[in-house]
């Protein structure tokens, strides 16, 4: 049953049950059986953690590390409670929502291989699975932890929370970029400009892609959905320390989260 409802919809396990072994099973049993397996998974995954960080003796210098979400959808079924599942067409009891699923990635510097670690868990979920990945690539106290993600604000939390001092996190240069082309639009010698604003970001001068920016302010009357230049202001003064590029290039370290997105 688990492998059926972890393999298929639990729908499609019941029919998978009836074909395969000629015994009906609701829907709603399959899912509570194949969650209730899920759970001891879960649980013993930290027990695991830990006894492979006790026969760890590998540490890096540097760890590039990558954290992103998806969004996926997820079917629920909804039976009316006077009802029971084979009383109702579950095609009308189907309710469609989102949730995010939330990939993390760590290797050593030089590396191709990562190691992996996901969840649709909350933040701080997405953060623990952050640090699992770091601690088995190789976490010590000399370890630096190079960042790169877009500029969800609980990214940037959880590498703080997660790592403190010893990380650092970039903002994706390319989704910083994108808010660059969409400023430009509005502003002279678009091309010309933003070309201009690259270079200072890639020497770690963001104060003065914020002097270039402010002339071109949109009026407060402005709504942001017509405001790009302000939108594009907000982005880089709300996350001061991010931008930190000339630093990892010399370092020959990542400025995208390419990586990450991509797995996604």
């Amino acid at each position: 049953i688990t492998d059926f409802g972890a393999d298929e919809s639990f729908s499609e396990a019941a029919n998978k049950m009836k074909e395969h072994y000629g015994i009906n099973v609701s829907t709603t049993a399959i899912q509570r059986i194949t969650e209730e397996h899920a759970e001891i998974i879960h649980d013993s995954e930290d027990a695991c953690h830990q006894e492979r960080l006790s026969k760890r003796d590998n540490t890096v210098d540097t760890t590039i590390t990558e954290i992103d979400g998806s969004m996926v959808p997820i079917v629920e079924f909804i039976i009316p409670p006077d009802k029971t599942e084979s009383e109702v067409d579950l095609r009308k009891c189907r309710s469609l929502l989102y949730k995010e699923a939330r990939l993390a990635l760590s290797h050593e510097q030089g590396s191709t291989t990562p190691v992996y670690a996901a969840t649709m868990g909350d933040v701080n979920e997405a953060g623990k699975h952050l640090r699992i990945t770091v601690e088995a690539v190789g976490l010590s106290e000399k370890t630096h932890i190079h960042g790169v993600g877009d500029g969800a604000p609980w990214i940037a939390n959880q590498f703080e929370k997660q790592f403190g001092a010893q990380s650092s996190y970039l903002i994706d240069f390319y989704h910083l970029c994108e808010y660059l082309a969409a400023a430009s639009k509005h502003i002279p010698n678009s091309q010309v400009w933003i070309d201009q604003q690259k270079s200072f970001l890639k020497n770690s001068q963001p104060e003065q892609v914020l002097i270039e920016l402010k002339p071109y302010l949109e009026p407060s009357s402005t709504t942001d959905e017509q405001a790009p230049v302000r939108a594009c202001y907000r982005y880089i003064e709300n996350r001061p320390g991010q931008f930190n590029y000339k630093e990892a290039i010399e370092k020959g370290l990542p400025i995208g989260s390419g990586e990450v997105e991509s797995e996604h």
